[in-house]
């Protein structure tokens, strides 16, 4: 071996400690600046929802002014438009609401129920990979696409069977809406009774239990609490609908539970207000934010009642 060169010569200790922090420099100023990062962002997302719920609270209390609150609760008309007599009694779209959202979620929780059994008590590890995520297609469909099948499609399939059926009307809305809801209420509680351990099927089928037995006893009861939150956010959902109720369920806020008659649910009267011609400054104008102060707290004792039910009957394995 040759004497090496300056060019060859190796790098004292010195140098490669250097060498080491120049490189270890860069990640660690990330380290500092990461926590700093990600606590912005979590603040900014909090400061949305923040000023979210001001807008709507500021904006209702000077709705409030013009009308009475009394009136807003215990009234049954809902006429913003009528100069004269105008009413805002929002019962009625209230009830719109929930029909349309009670007649999704009868058709919704059943098959939803019945396809989460399937994936998880029935299927094959195969079948599984091809059913579940054909079903979740059903949730990237476009809303507005699924209110115009309601109308063009499902509504005159239904006045063959129901000839005083409206061209606008609750049935038609709600049980596409379910549709759409099927793959929320499917995935969410086929993972929760997949959680169930597969020592308790076992222990179950060892006493002499039916497959089917240990999927509605065993398995179901044990996943109570993620079946009956996945509910609960699939009423959320549908409550909270707008382009399907607004394309299909007509504009007409009357109050009846007759779902052969043309509707109007809270998301569909704003709607409404903001693509027509209600001035800045007006009643109507301010109604929309009581309206959406309305929905907000709807949809908040819905997922505050999933959160609770999901901590309270959680089982742990």
């Amino acid at each position: 071996m040759g004497i090496p060169t300056n060019q060859e010569q190796p790098f004292s200790v010195r140098e490669m400690i250097v060498e080491n922090q120049r490189r270890q420099h860069w990640p660690k100023r990330m380290e500092k600046i990461a926590p700093k990062l990600l606590f912005t962002l979590a603040a900014l997302s909090v400061l949305v929802t923040l000023g979210i719920l001001f807008t709507l609270l500021f904006e209702t209390i000077e709705f409030f002014r013009w009308v009475s609150i009394v009136e807003f609760v215990t009234s049954k008309e809902w006429l913003p438009w009528n100069e004269e007599h105008g009413s805002f009694g929002v019962a009625p779209l209230v009830t719109g609401t929930l029909l349309t959202t009670g007649i999704a979620m009868l058709f919704a929780v059943p098959i939803g129920l019945a396809s989460a059994i399937y994936l998880s008590e029935y299927a094959s590890e195969r079948t599984r990979r091809i059913i579940k995520p054909a079903l979740e297609v059903l949730a990237g469909i476009p809303t507005i696409v699924y209110g115009f099948f309601a109308l063009t499609i499902v509504t005159p399939l239904l006045q063959n069977v129901i000839p005083d059926l409206e061209i606008f009307n609750a049935l038609s809305p709600g049980l596409v809406m379910g549709i759409m809801i099927i793959p929320m209420i499917a995935s969410l509680s086929e993972d929760a009774m997949s959680a169930v351990p597969n020592s308790i099927r076992e222990g179950a089928l060892a006493l002499g239990a039916t497959k089917l037995e240990v999927a509605l006893k065993v398995v179901l009861p044990a996943a109570a609490s993620g079946v009956i939150a996945s509910v609960i956010l699939g009423i959320s959902r549908a409550v909270g609908e707008t382009m399907i109720v607004a394309v299909a369920g007509g504009s007409s806020p009357e109050f009846t539970f007759d779902v052969t008659k043309s509707i109007q649910t809270l998301t569909a009267y704003i709607v409404q207000v903001t693509t027509g011609d209600a001035g800045y400054g007006t009643t109507i104008y301010y109604s929309i934010y009581a309206v959406g102060m309305t929905l907000f707290l709807f949809t908040l004792v819905m997922n505050v009642l999933a959160q609770y039910i999901s901590r309270r009957f959680r089982e742990e394995y």
